[in-house]
Order: C-alpha cells, then structure tokens, then sequence
C-alpha cells in the first residue's frame, strides 16, 4: 500500500484509506472519493500540485497534502 501522491500517471488505484480527522473525510466524500473507489491518476509531476485524478468519471484536482493521506494499492 502507497498514499495517492506517489501514484504514477495513468495508474488505477483503489482507496483504502483515509488519514486525517472529520473536516478532510467531508471535503474527500464531498469530491466523490470513499473507501474501496477506484481512481484512476491523469497527472502526477513529481513534487508539483495539483495532482489530477479520475474518480466516477470526473476530473478532480487534489493538492499533494491531501493527496498524502489517501492510502490506495494498485489494481
């Protein structure tokens, strides 16, 4: 298991987990990203924000903090 922001692109993933407290599983959940979704990562320059992602179909922008405490495994 690796957190989303060491991720290459056109990898697809599935979300394990989540670290970190209420506010930031609401702003996750509120972009569509849960427990056991997969993603697919569209642009990862390393060490640059904003990380784009695929998640249901839509295009999503996370930043590399948040991007750090999504926990996935490949698919």
């Amino acid at each position: 298991m690796i957190t989303l922001d060491l991720i290459k692109k056109n990898q697809k993933v599935k979300v394990i987990s989540i670290f970190g407290g209420k506010n930031i599983r609401q702003r996750l959940s509120g972009l569509g990203i849960h427990i056991d979704d997969t993603i697919i990562v569209l642009r990862n320059i390393c060490m640059q924000s904003p990380i784009l992602i695929n998640i249901h179909g839509n295009q999503v922008a996370l930043g590399t903090g948040i991007a750090k405490k999504i926990l996935v495994e490949l698919e």
